[in-house]
């Protein structure tokens, strides 16, 4: 006997595979009756909308309900498209960040049947239900009214037992930002909505139950209410077992001693937080709606690098109202200093719907007309300073956050400002490698010795020592020629420093997993 068809196919495409499209979850939760008429189909942004419009269509549904972000826009459009001409009769809702702001403006919202503004989980069902018995409601885009976490079902059983296994378990105890900062979507998500903590603790020992090791929190504001983010750390403090990885997001500013308490008890590498620091001008920060009290988000910083064993990912964006290079350059320079074990640097982006246009006029920004719509110049930044910027970004990436090269970043940066030093470097090596993807490692390693002894008079056996120092941690077969003179065999770097350098690698590769970016 064949298994019976879904009338509800759940898609979107994910950024990468193993991200789980946490919105999916919550919407088939929330079916109600209609649970077990649905499906969850997810792909990613690699995949030909063609292809994909293929296996959506062999379940023969009725209703496809499509998640769409500022990462997979383009394709689902293209997407959208091809189910239109070649199965008409399908009905096709459209939800998610992208579409939920300027809809008019957008084809694929004109093609679609229906359009939900907003958090979908409520309203999808009762859509499904009219649809399936044959009504067309008015209006064709709904807006949905923020629910509250009493009124919805919990998403957290809708992981699979794959899910666990392979890919990121996201979870949040609270939705909505209290803060209003004109780059960000959640400047119109207010008020702030907390989960009641201990039906979410609930949840969270169900997972723990499953095999959850990695959890990835994707509240804006963790620690806004102290009580509750307490109690959340104490719970996984109580169950730590060795590869537990919590992640959290967090204001960073904020960080009384009720909660410095528990953060300290945690073994290094269990947890992350991912601080938005943004900017650290006064006045930019102003300009943008950004309240942050810049002395204690330092005092913060250098608190939790030195008392706790946080791994620390803190981001800064580019192209931001009013910041030249030189204003960001000296907040890249502070933040450098307080040692934060990755530092993401964003190009600025305009989200449909979130208020920073609103300096379109007096900045004279210019913004790329496709996803993800990234700023290509401001009265503050040129078009060429934006360019040089988005390289920097990208080699900054390849070279300091991967964690390949510790002990030669150390050379690279040296000097009076680290953010001029690493700037002349992704200059030197975007004229010479005319490439920011598909580097090999031996060519990067060539690269940066080039640069270290040609351009910054460091001596070879210093340079050549630190390279091939890093080269070795990877266990990698192929060593460069060059290197040879200064290869160590692995086994003389001691096992004390092979179990250092093993849990760094560790926590940089959980840190990539839990990150959900898609860039």
């Amino acid at each position: 006997m064949w298994p019976a068809m879904p009338a509800i196919v759940l898609a979107t495409l994910n950024a990468k595979w193993i991200h789980a499209a946490f919105g999916l979850r919550y919407l088939r939760a929330n079916l109600g009756e209609l649970h077990r008429e649905s499906e969850i189909l997810e792909f990613d942004v690699q995949t030909r909308p063609a292809d994909i419009a293929e296996q959506i269509l062999a379940h023969r549904p009725r209703i496809v309900g499509l998640g769409v972000y500022v990462w997979n826009a383009t394709p689902t459009a293209e997407l959208v498209a091809i189910l239109k001409l070649i199965a008409p009769d399908v009905l096709i809702v459209l939800g998610g960040p992208e579409v939920s702001h300027e809809t008019e403006l957008q084809p694929m919202c004109a093609q679609a049947d229906y359009v939900v503004r907003g958090e979908a989980d409520l309203v999808f069902a009762p859509l499904c239900r009219e649809l399936l018995a044959g009504r067309r409601p008015e209006p064709r885009w709904i807006d949905a009214a923020p629910p509250h976490f009493e009124q919805l079902v919990h998403p957290y059983d809708e992981y699979t037992d794959t899910d666990i296994a392979h890919r990121v378990v996201y979870v949040e105890a609270s939705r909505g930002c209290p803060f209003t900062c004109e780059f960000c979507l959640s400047a119109l998500d207010v008020p702030v909505r907390k989960a009641p903590v201990e039906a979410f603790l609930q949840q969270m020992q169900r997972l723990l139950d499953r095999g959850v090791k990695h959890f990835k929190f994707v509240d804006r504001t963790f620690n806004l209410d102290i009580k509750i983010a307490v109690a959340i750390l104490e719970f996984f403090l109580q169950r730590h077992r060795p590869g537990l990885f919590v992640h959290f997001e967090l204001i960073p500013d904020r960080l009384p001693d009720a909660l410095k308490e528990p953060i300290a008890k945690f073994p290094e590498g269990a947890l992350q937080f991912e601080v938005g620091v943004q900017t650290l001008s006064a006045a930019v920060g102003k300009a943008i709606a950004r309240r942050q009290d810049n002395h204690k988000l330092a005092e913060n910083l250098r608190w939790l690098r030195e008392h706790t064993g946080v791994h620390l990912h803190a981001d800064l964006i580019v192209g931001l109202p009013g910041e030249d290079l030189a204003t960001f350059g000296r907040g890249f320079d502070l933040l450098y200093s307080l040692r934060p074990h990755e530092i993401q640097v964003g190009i600025l982006k305009r989200l449909r719907g979130a208020p920073i246009v609103h300096h379109d006029e007096e900045q004279r920004m210019a913004w790329s007309k496709t996803p993800p719509y990234e700023v290509l110049q401001t009265a503050s930044l040129t078009f060429a300073e934006a360019q040089r910027m988005k390289r920097f970004a990208r080699y900054w990436d390849v070279v300091a956050n991967s964690g390949n090269w510790p002990a030669t970043i150390v050379h690279v940066m040296a000097g009076e400002s680290a953010f001029a030093s690493f700037l002349q470097f992704s200059d030197w090596i975007h004229t010479n490698a005319r490439a920011t993807h598909g580097i090999a490692m031996h060519k990067l390693a060539a690269l940066l010795f080039a640069w270290m002894t040609e351009h910054r008079d460091i001596a070879p056996e210093i340079a050549g020592t630190a390279l091939a120092n890093d080269y070795s941690r990877g266990r990698r077969h192929d060593w460069p020629e060059f290197l040879r003179p200064w290869a160590q065999p692995r086994a003389a770097h001691g096992a004390e420093e092979r179990r250092v350098v093993e849990r760094q690698d560790g926590n940089r590769a959980a840190s990539r997993q839990a990150r959900h970016r898609g860039d």
